[in-house]
Protein backbone atom coordinates (compact mmCIF):
# COMPACT_ATOMS: atom_id res chain seq x y z
CA UNK A 1 0.00 0.00 0.00
CA UNK A 2 2.63 2.11 0.94
CA UNK A 3 4.92 1.24 -2.46
CA UNK A 4 1.27 2.30 -4.00
CA UNK A 5 1.01 6.11 -2.69
CA UNK A 6 4.80 6.41 -3.16
CA UNK A 7 4.30 5.39 -6.77
CA UNK A 8 0.99 7.93 -7.04
CA UNK A 9 2.93 10.50 -5.20
CA UNK A 10 6.09 10.62 -7.95
CA UNK A 11 3.55 10.27 -10.80
CA UNK A 12 2.12 13.65 -9.11
CA UNK A 13 5.41 15.30 -9.26
CA UNK A 14 5.80 14.67 -12.84
CA UNK A 15 2.46 16.21 -13.69
CA UNK A 16 3.68 19.55 -11.88
CA UNK A 17 7.17 19.74 -14.10
CA UNK A 18 4.51 19.16 -16.75
CA UNK A 19 1.62 21.71 -15.98
CA UNK A 20 1.96 25.04 -16.77
CA UNK A 21 0.65 28.31 -15.66
CA UNK A 22 -2.43 28.99 -17.51
CA UNK A 23 -3.67 25.24 -17.51
CA UNK A 24 -6.38 24.24 -16.35
CA UNK A 25 -6.41 21.25 -13.05
CA UNK A 26 -7.75 19.87 -10.59
CA UNK A 27 -5.69 19.06 -7.85
CA UNK A 28 -6.32 16.33 -4.36
CA UNK A 29 -5.18 16.41 -1.30
CA UNK A 30 -5.43 13.97 1.55
CA UNK A 31 -8.57 16.12 2.89
CA UNK A 32 -9.82 18.07 -0.17
CA UNK A 33 -10.26 18.54 -4.25
CA UNK A 34 -9.92 21.39 -5.71
CA UNK A 35 -9.79 22.83 -9.16
CA UNK A 36 -8.50 26.09 -11.34
CA UNK A 37 -5.82 27.45 -13.10
CA UNK A 38 -2.30 27.36 -12.23
CA UNK A 39 -0.75 31.28 -11.96
CA UNK A 40 3.15 31.65 -11.60
CA UNK A 41 4.04 30.76 -7.92
CA UNK A 42 7.52 32.45 -6.46
CA UNK A 43 7.34 29.81 -4.22
CA UNK A 44 8.86 26.81 -5.30
CA UNK A 45 7.56 24.54 -2.51
CA UNK A 46 3.88 26.10 -3.37
CA UNK A 47 1.02 25.83 -6.28
CA UNK A 48 -0.73 28.56 -6.58
CA UNK A 49 -4.57 27.91 -8.06
CA UNK A 50 -6.85 30.59 -9.34
CA UNK A 51 -10.22 29.08 -8.36
CA UNK A 52 -13.33 28.96 -10.05
CA UNK A 53 -14.81 31.53 -8.34
CA UNK A 54 -11.66 33.93 -8.69
CA UNK A 55 -9.96 33.74 -5.85
CA UNK A 56 -5.94 32.65 -5.11
CA UNK A 57 -4.97 29.74 -2.82
CA UNK A 58 -1.41 28.02 -2.31
CA UNK A 59 -0.82 24.90 -2.02
CA UNK A 60 1.86 23.06 -0.57
CA UNK A 61 3.15 20.45 -3.20
CA UNK A 62 3.80 17.79 -0.33
CA UNK A 63 0.22 17.53 0.21
CA UNK A 64 -1.03 16.78 -2.96
CA UNK A 65 -1.89 13.22 -4.00
CA UNK A 66 -2.49 13.39 -7.28
CA UNK A 67 -2.92 16.88 -9.93
CA UNK A 68 -4.81 16.19 -13.36
CA UNK A 69 -5.22 18.56 -16.56
CA UNK A 70 -8.31 19.10 -17.38
CA UNK A 71 -9.92 20.24 -20.08
CA UNK A 72 -12.54 23.85 -20.47
CA UNK A 73 -13.96 26.04 -22.41
CA UNK A 74 -11.85 29.11 -22.77
CA UNK A 75 -12.35 32.39 -21.13
CA UNK A 76 -14.87 34.44 -23.03
CA UNK A 77 -12.12 37.10 -22.38
CA UNK A 78 -10.00 35.22 -25.30
CA UNK A 79 -13.09 34.98 -27.63
CA UNK A 80 -14.08 37.93 -27.43
CA UNK A 81 -13.90 40.63 -30.29
CA UNK A 82 -14.05 44.11 -29.40
CA UNK A 83 -17.11 45.63 -30.81
CA UNK A 84 -17.10 48.76 -33.09
CA UNK A 85 -19.07 52.18 -31.38
CA UNK A 86 -22.01 52.30 -34.01
CA UNK A 87 -24.63 54.41 -33.51
CA UNK A 88 -28.12 52.80 -32.82
CA UNK A 89 -31.45 54.80 -33.57
CA UNK A 90 -33.75 56.02 -30.92
CA UNK A 91 -31.20 55.33 -28.03
CA UNK A 92 -29.58 58.20 -25.80
CA UNK A 93 -25.85 58.44 -25.96
CA UNK A 94 -23.50 57.93 -22.98
CA UNK A 95 -20.05 58.60 -23.27
CA UNK A 96 -17.83 56.35 -20.94
CA UNK A 97 -14.09 57.29 -19.50
CA UNK A 98 -11.88 54.08 -18.73
CA UNK A 99 -9.08 55.41 -15.84
CA UNK A 100 -7.90 51.89 -15.20
CA UNK A 101 -8.97 49.37 -11.94
CA UNK A 102 -10.38 46.31 -11.74
CA UNK A 103 -13.74 47.05 -13.64
CA UNK A 104 -11.39 47.89 -16.75
CA UNK A 105 -9.25 44.76 -16.51
CA UNK A 106 -9.06 41.16 -17.77
CA UNK A 107 -7.39 38.13 -16.00
CA UNK A 108 -3.40 37.39 -17.45
CA UNK A 109 -3.54 33.20 -17.42
CA UNK A 110 -0.01 33.12 -17.05
CA UNK A 111 0.27 34.77 -13.49
CA UNK A 112 -3.72 35.15 -12.96
CA UNK A 113 -3.35 38.61 -11.62
CA UNK A 114 -5.68 41.55 -13.50
CA UNK A 115 -3.96 43.41 -16.50
CA UNK A 116 -5.66 46.53 -18.34
CA UNK A 117 -7.95 45.64 -21.23
CA UNK A 118 -5.92 47.09 -24.10
CA UNK A 119 -8.81 48.30 -26.29
CA UNK A 120 -11.25 50.11 -24.66
CA UNK A 121 -13.98 48.60 -26.73
CA UNK A 122 -14.10 45.08 -25.12
CA UNK A 123 -16.03 46.76 -22.07
CA UNK A 124 -18.76 46.87 -24.96
CA UNK A 125 -18.20 43.22 -25.97
CA UNK A 126 -18.25 41.90 -22.06
CA UNK A 127 -20.98 43.99 -20.66
CA UNK A 128 -23.48 43.68 -24.32
CA UNK A 129 -26.21 45.12 -22.11
CA UNK A 130 -24.78 49.21 -22.14
CA UNK A 131 -25.61 48.50 -25.99
CA UNK A 132 -29.38 48.07 -25.49
CA UNK A 133 -29.65 50.66 -22.67
CA UNK A 134 -27.66 53.35 -24.92
CA UNK A 135 -25.80 54.46 -27.71
CA UNK A 136 -22.09 54.48 -26.72
CA UNK A 137 -20.97 57.95 -28.01
CA UNK A 138 -17.17 57.01 -26.98
CA UNK A 139 -14.78 56.15 -24.85
CA UNK A 140 -12.28 57.24 -23.96
CA UNK A 141 -8.72 56.45 -22.08
CA UNK A 142 -6.90 59.68 -20.33
CA UNK A 143 -4.69 57.65 -18.47
CA UNK A 144 -4.70 53.76 -17.54
CA UNK A 145 -3.46 53.83 -13.76
CA UNK A 146 -4.08 52.24 -10.42
CA UNK A 147 -6.52 54.13 -8.46
CA UNK A 148 -4.07 54.88 -5.55
CA UNK A 149 -2.17 56.99 -8.41
CA UNK A 150 -4.91 59.05 -9.30
CA UNK A 151 -3.84 62.94 -7.68
CA UNK A 152 -4.88 66.18 -8.39
CA UNK A 153 -3.15 66.24 -11.94
CA UNK A 154 -5.89 63.70 -13.06
CA UNK A 155 -8.67 64.67 -11.16
CA UNK A 156 -8.04 68.31 -13.10
CA UNK A 157 -7.88 65.87 -16.23
CA UNK A 158 -10.76 64.44 -15.69
CA UNK A 159 -13.02 67.58 -14.70
CA UNK A 160 -12.02 69.13 -18.13
CA UNK A 161 -12.88 66.02 -20.27
CA UNK A 162 -16.58 65.84 -18.08
CA UNK A 163 -16.72 69.44 -19.38
CA UNK A 164 -16.21 68.77 -23.02
CA UNK A 165 -18.19 65.68 -22.86
CA UNK A 166 -21.28 66.83 -20.87
CA UNK A 167 -21.99 69.80 -23.09
CA UNK A 168 -22.15 67.92 -26.11
CA UNK A 169 -25.93 67.71 -26.99
CA UNK A 170 -25.76 64.05 -27.84
CA UNK A 171 -24.22 62.77 -24.30
CA UNK A 172 -26.97 62.13 -21.95
CA UNK A 173 -24.82 61.31 -19.02
CA UNK A 174 -21.26 60.83 -18.23
CA UNK A 175 -19.67 57.14 -16.68
CA UNK A 176 -16.15 56.93 -15.19
CA UNK A 177 -14.64 53.38 -14.73
CA UNK A 178 -12.00 53.84 -12.13
CA UNK A 179 -10.40 51.49 -9.16
CA UNK A 180 -12.12 51.57 -5.85
CA UNK A 181 -9.31 52.71 -3.44
CA UNK A 182 -9.86 56.74 -4.09
CA UNK A 183 -13.62 56.65 -5.96
CA UNK A 184 -14.30 58.87 -2.78
CA UNK A 185 -11.41 61.35 -3.42
CA UNK A 186 -12.39 61.66 -7.53
CA UNK A 187 -16.09 61.90 -6.82
CA UNK A 188 -15.48 65.05 -4.26
CA UNK A 189 -12.99 66.44 -6.11
CA UNK A 190 -15.62 66.41 -9.74
CA UNK A 191 -18.13 67.69 -7.14
CA UNK A 192 -16.42 70.73 -6.54
CA UNK A 193 -14.74 70.81 -9.93
CA UNK A 194 -17.60 70.77 -12.24
CA UNK A 195 -19.76 73.74 -12.07
CA UNK A 196 -22.99 74.49 -12.74
CA UNK A 197 -24.01 70.58 -13.56
CA UNK A 198 -26.61 69.57 -16.17
CA UNK A 199 -26.03 65.90 -16.06
CA UNK A 200 -25.49 62.98 -14.49
CA UNK A 201 -21.65 61.91 -13.72
CA UNK A 202 -21.37 58.15 -12.62
CA UNK A 203 -18.49 56.95 -10.96
CA UNK A 204 -18.46 53.07 -10.98
CA UNK A 205 -16.25 49.86 -10.37
CA UNK A 206 -15.79 46.25 -9.95
CA UNK A 207 -14.36 44.38 -7.03
CA UNK A 208 -13.64 41.53 -9.66
CA UNK A 209 -12.31 41.40 -12.98
CA UNK A 210 -15.31 42.22 -16.05
CA UNK A 211 -14.18 38.99 -17.48
CA UNK A 212 -14.99 36.74 -14.79
CA UNK A 213 -18.31 35.09 -14.23
CA UNK A 214 -18.84 36.10 -10.52
CA UNK A 215 -17.59 39.82 -11.44
CA UNK A 216 -19.94 42.36 -10.46
CA UNK A 217 -19.00 45.00 -13.34
CA UNK A 218 -22.17 43.65 -15.42
CA UNK A 219 -24.01 44.86 -12.91
CA UNK A 220 -23.05 47.93 -11.39
CA UNK A 221 -22.12 49.30 -15.87
CA UNK A 222 -25.80 48.39 -16.51
CA UNK A 223 -26.97 50.61 -13.60
CA UNK A 224 -24.47 52.98 -14.04
CA UNK A 225 -26.29 53.50 -17.61
CA UNK A 226 -29.65 53.96 -16.48
CA UNK A 227 -28.46 56.21 -13.77
CA UNK A 228 -26.72 58.31 -16.44
CA UNK A 229 -29.89 58.89 -18.26
CA UNK A 230 -31.69 59.42 -15.27
CA UNK A 231 -33.31 63.19 -14.06
CA UNK A 232 -30.50 63.39 -11.63
CA UNK A 233 -27.59 66.09 -12.12
CA UNK A 234 -25.24 64.97 -9.61
CA UNK A 235 -21.93 63.49 -9.28
CA UNK A 236 -22.58 60.11 -8.05
CA UNK A 237 -20.84 56.41 -7.25
CA UNK A 238 -23.07 53.51 -8.53
CA UNK A 239 -22.16 50.07 -7.29
CA UNK A 240 -23.90 46.62 -5.36
CA UNK A 241 -26.15 47.33 -2.47
CA UNK A 242 -25.50 44.41 -1.28
CA UNK A 243 -23.38 41.54 -1.71
CA UNK A 244 -25.68 39.31 -3.58
CA UNK A 245 -27.35 40.93 -7.14
CA UNK A 246 -30.08 42.30 -5.69
CA UNK A 247 -29.59 46.07 -6.54
CA UNK A 248 -27.57 49.14 -6.84
CA UNK A 249 -26.83 52.05 -4.89
CA UNK A 250 -26.45 55.89 -6.01
CA UNK A 251 -24.47 57.36 -3.72
CA UNK A 252 -24.00 61.09 -3.53
CA UNK A 253 -20.16 62.03 -4.69
CA UNK A 254 -19.63 64.13 -1.60
CA UNK A 255 -20.93 61.96 1.18
CA UNK A 256 -19.69 58.11 0.18
CA UNK A 257 -17.06 56.25 1.75
CA UNK A 258 -15.44 52.62 1.08
CA UNK A 259 -16.12 50.71 4.04
CA UNK A 260 -14.71 47.76 3.20
CA UNK A 261 -11.64 46.10 1.74
CA UNK A 262 -13.36 43.56 -0.43
CA UNK A 263 -16.91 43.49 -0.56
CA UNK A 264 -19.31 44.24 -3.73
CA UNK A 265 -21.62 46.90 -1.30
CA UNK A 266 -18.34 48.45 -0.10
CA UNK A 267 -19.32 51.77 -0.60
CA UNK A 268 -21.56 53.54 1.77
CA UNK A 269 -23.64 56.74 2.28
CA UNK A 270 -22.38 58.56 5.59
CA UNK A 271 -24.77 60.74 7.53
CA UNK A 272 -27.44 60.68 4.85
CA UNK A 273 -29.47 58.07 2.40
CA UNK A 274 -28.48 57.04 -1.43
CA UNK A 275 -30.49 59.29 -4.36
CA UNK A 276 -31.84 55.66 -5.34
CA UNK A 277 -31.65 52.06 -5.43
CA UNK A 278 -31.06 50.81 -9.22
CA UNK A 279 -32.82 47.14 -10.04
CA UNK A 280 -30.59 45.46 -13.59
CA UNK A 281 -34.22 45.72 -15.46
CA UNK A 282 -33.96 49.57 -15.45
CA UNK A 283 -36.56 50.37 -12.18
CA UNK A 284 -34.93 53.27 -9.68
CA UNK A 285 -36.50 53.53 -6.52
CA UNK A 286 -36.01 56.77 -5.71
CA UNK A 287 -34.79 57.29 -1.89
CA UNK A 288 -34.13 61.18 -1.58
CA UNK A 289 -34.12 64.13 -4.06
CA UNK A 290 -30.67 65.44 -5.92
CA UNK A 291 -30.74 68.66 -8.22
CA UNK A 292 -32.38 67.21 -11.41
CA UNK A 293 -31.34 67.80 -15.38
CA UNK A 294 -30.69 71.07 -16.86
CA UNK A 295 -29.93 72.81 -19.90
CA UNK A 296 -27.19 74.84 -18.01
CA UNK A 297 -23.42 75.11 -19.51
CA UNK A 298 -20.93 72.78 -17.32
CA UNK A 299 -17.89 74.98 -16.47
CA UNK A 300 -14.69 73.03 -15.16
CA UNK A 301 -12.61 74.87 -12.55
CA UNK A 302 -10.14 72.56 -12.06
CA UNK A 303 -8.06 74.02 -9.34
CA UNK A 304 -5.95 72.46 -6.94
CA UNK A 305 -3.39 73.38 -4.20
CA UNK A 306 -1.14 70.59 -3.29
CA UNK A 307 0.20 72.39 -0.17
CA UNK A 308 -2.77 70.71 1.95
CA UNK A 309 -2.33 68.09 3.74
CA UNK A 310 -5.04 65.70 5.68
CA UNK A 311 -3.74 64.34 9.07
CA UNK A 312 -5.29 61.49 11.83
CA UNK A 313 -4.97 63.10 15.17
CA UNK A 314 -3.98 59.86 17.77
CA UNK A 315 -2.73 59.73 21.07
CA UNK A 316 1.02 60.63 21.21
CA UNK A 317 0.90 61.88 17.57
CA UNK A 318 3.43 64.71 18.60
CA UNK A 319 2.40 68.33 17.23
CA UNK A 320 5.87 69.13 16.17
CA UNK A 321 4.60 67.70 12.72
CA UNK A 322 2.93 70.91 12.47
CA UNK A 323 6.38 72.08 12.07
CA UNK A 324 7.09 70.62 9.19
CA UNK A 325 3.74 71.82 7.68
CA UNK A 326 4.90 75.23 8.34
CA UNK A 327 8.47 74.88 7.15
CA UNK A 328 7.23 73.22 4.12
CA UNK A 329 4.87 76.59 3.00
CA UNK A 330 1.28 74.35 3.35
CA UNK A 331 -1.29 76.22 3.17
CA UNK A 332 -4.04 74.06 4.72
CA UNK A 333 -4.52 70.91 7.02
CA UNK A 334 -7.64 69.00 7.76
CA UNK A 335 -7.35 67.22 10.80
CA UNK A 336 -9.42 64.24 11.82
CA UNK A 337 -10.12 65.08 15.32
CA UNK A 338 -11.70 62.96 18.42
CA UNK A 339 -15.26 63.24 19.32
CA UNK A 340 -17.21 66.49 19.09
CA UNK A 341 -13.97 68.08 18.31
CA UNK A 342 -11.09 67.37 20.20
CA UNK A 343 -7.00 66.63 20.51
CA UNK A 344 -4.90 66.50 23.51
CA UNK A 345 -3.39 69.86 25.31
CA UNK A 346 0.08 69.84 23.89
CA UNK A 347 -1.47 71.05 20.61
CA UNK A 348 -3.32 73.86 21.61
CA UNK A 349 -0.15 76.46 21.13
CA UNK A 350 1.35 74.50 18.04
CA UNK A 351 -2.01 74.81 16.60
CA UNK A 352 -1.93 78.70 17.73
CA UNK A 353 1.61 78.90 16.20
CA UNK A 354 0.65 77.35 12.61
CA UNK A 355 -2.83 79.65 12.58
CA UNK A 356 -0.65 83.14 12.71
CA UNK A 357 1.77 81.50 10.40
CA UNK A 358 -0.95 81.19 7.51
CA UNK A 359 -2.48 77.83 7.72
CA UNK A 360 -6.12 77.23 7.29
CA UNK A 361 -6.51 74.74 9.73
CA UNK A 362 -10.33 72.37 9.64
CA UNK A 363 -11.59 70.05 11.97
CA UNK A 364 -13.20 67.42 9.98
CA UNK A 365 -14.76 64.18 12.43
CA UNK A 366 -12.67 61.09 13.09
CA UNK A 367 -15.73 59.27 13.89
CA UNK A 368 -17.04 59.40 10.49
CA UNK A 369 -20.56 59.38 11.36
CA UNK A 370 -21.88 62.98 13.69
CA UNK A 371 -21.22 65.89 13.79
CA UNK A 372 -18.50 68.09 15.70
CA UNK A 373 -19.41 70.98 17.68
CA UNK A 374 -17.36 72.96 19.68
CA UNK A 375 -19.43 74.34 22.20
CA UNK A 376 -20.13 70.73 24.25
CA UNK A 377 -16.41 70.59 25.80
CA UNK A 378 -14.20 73.32 27.16
CA UNK A 379 -11.15 72.36 25.26
CA UNK A 380 -13.09 72.27 21.97
CA UNK A 381 -14.13 76.01 23.16
CA UNK A 382 -10.27 77.04 23.33
CA UNK A 383 -9.54 75.27 19.52
CA UNK A 384 -12.44 76.76 18.52
CA UNK A 385 -11.23 80.45 19.58
CA UNK A 386 -8.02 79.77 17.95
CA UNK A 387 -9.50 80.06 14.81
CA UNK A 388 -9.52 76.55 13.81
CA UNK A 389 -12.60 75.92 11.71
CA UNK A 390 -15.40 73.10 12.51
CA UNK A 391 -16.40 71.30 9.21
CA UNK A 392 -19.88 69.94 11.42
CA UNK A 393 -20.36 66.45 9.74
CA UNK A 394 -18.59 66.32 6.60
CA UNK A 395 -16.41 63.53 5.43
CA UNK A 396 -12.48 64.30 6.42
CA UNK A 397 -11.56 63.09 2.31
CA UNK A 398 -14.22 65.48 1.57
CA UNK A 399 -12.85 68.23 3.34
CA UNK A 400 -9.55 67.72 2.41
CA UNK A 401 -10.75 68.48 -1.57
CA UNK A 402 -12.54 71.11 -0.28
CA UNK A 403 -9.94 72.72 1.16
CA UNK A 404 -7.63 72.28 -1.49
CA UNK A 405 -9.89 72.98 -4.83
CA UNK A 406 -10.78 76.73 -2.71
CA UNK A 407 -6.70 77.45 -1.97
CA UNK A 408 -5.78 76.61 -5.55
CA UNK A 409 -8.99 78.59 -6.90
CA UNK A 410 -8.38 82.14 -4.35
CA UNK A 411 -4.51 81.57 -4.70
CA UNK A 412 -4.68 82.02 -0.81
CA UNK A 413 -3.28 85.28 -0.65
CA UNK A 414 -4.04 87.12 2.43
CA UNK A 415 -7.07 88.91 0.99
CA UNK A 416 -8.64 86.03 0.16
CA UNK A 417 -8.01 83.72 3.12
CA UNK A 418 -11.25 85.25 4.82
CA UNK A 419 -12.84 84.22 1.20
CA UNK A 420 -11.68 80.50 1.58
CA UNK A 421 -12.53 80.17 5.57
CA UNK A 422 -16.09 81.63 4.62
CA UNK A 423 -16.44 79.03 1.86
CA UNK A 424 -15.50 75.98 4.02
CA UNK A 425 -17.79 76.63 6.48
CA UNK A 426 -20.88 76.96 3.34
CA UNK A 427 -22.69 74.02 1.42
CA UNK A 428 -21.43 74.34 -1.89
CA UNK A 429 -22.29 70.89 -3.48
CA UNK A 430 -24.68 69.34 0.11
CA UNK A 431 -21.52 68.36 1.46
CA UNK A 432 -23.09 69.19 5.12
CA UNK A 433 -26.28 68.42 6.28
CA UNK A 434 -28.52 70.52 7.79
CA UNK A 435 -30.00 68.49 10.43
CA UNK A 436 -28.40 64.68 10.83
CA UNK A 437 -31.16 61.89 10.53
CA UNK A 438 -31.11 58.60 12.78
CA UNK A 439 -31.84 56.99 9.56
CA UNK A 440 -28.57 58.38 7.64
CA UNK A 441 -26.20 55.97 10.28
CA UNK A 442 -24.90 52.64 8.82
CA UNK A 443 -27.12 52.69 5.81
Amino acid sequence: MQERNFFIFLKSLQNMKNIKPGKQVKIKTKDKEFQGMIIESYDPNIILLKLNSGYNIGIEKRKIKTIKEIKVKKSSIEEVKPLKLRKKKNLPGIAIIITGGTISSKVDYKTGAAKPIEKPEEILALAPKLNEIAHITTIQKPFLIFSEDIAAKEWQELAKLCEKLLNKKENHGVIILQGTDTIHYTSAALSFMLRDLNKPVIITYAQRSIDRGSSDAFMNLTCSAYAALSNLAEVMVIGHGTTNDTYCLALQGTKVKKMHSSRRDTFRPINTLPFAKIHIDGRIEKIKEGKKRNNRKVKAEPFFNEKTALIKWHPNLSPKILDYFINQDYKGLVIEATGFGHVSRSWLKPLEKAIKKGIIICFAPQTIYGTLDPFVYERARKIHKLGVLYLRDILSETAYIKLAWLLGKYKNKDKNKDKVRELMLKNLVDEYNEKLSITGFMY
